[in-house]
């Protein structure tokens, strides 16, 4: 079950990155310091761990998270988002004008 849809906005920059580094996956670490920020990288670029679990797909891209942030998200389902700035971390959306956010869609304005 997909628990995970974007935006065009989000789909728009996720075309642009593909284009640019091939397949790619998503990872929400749900830690401090844009803990909701999911993170793109290149597929084999992270390693997905034994606790990690699949949310679902945004295109082709796969979206995994820890199982302790999957159960605290269990009854939500989430959008990714992408928005103007910068983003942070080694995600490849840092170099960019824009980065990926998460947002529950009852939440989204």
């Amino acid at each position: 079950m997909n628990r995970i849809t974007a935006t065009q906005a989000a789909l728009d920059l996720l075309a642009e990155i593909e284009a640019a580094h091939g397949p790619v996956m998503f990872h929400l670490s749900g830690g401090c310091c844009d803990g909701t920020a999911p993170m793109v990288y290149a597929q084999g670029d992270f390693r997905i761990g034994s606790n990690d679990v699949q949310l679902g797909t945004i295109g082709t891209a796969p979206f995994w998270t820890g199982s302790l942030q999957a159960e605290a998200w269990a009854d939500t389902d989430l959008m990714v988002d992408a928005v103007p700035g910068r983003g942070s971390g080694f995600s490849l959306d840092n170099a960019l004008d824009r980065h990926f956010v998460l947002r529950a869609p009852t939440c989204a304005s």
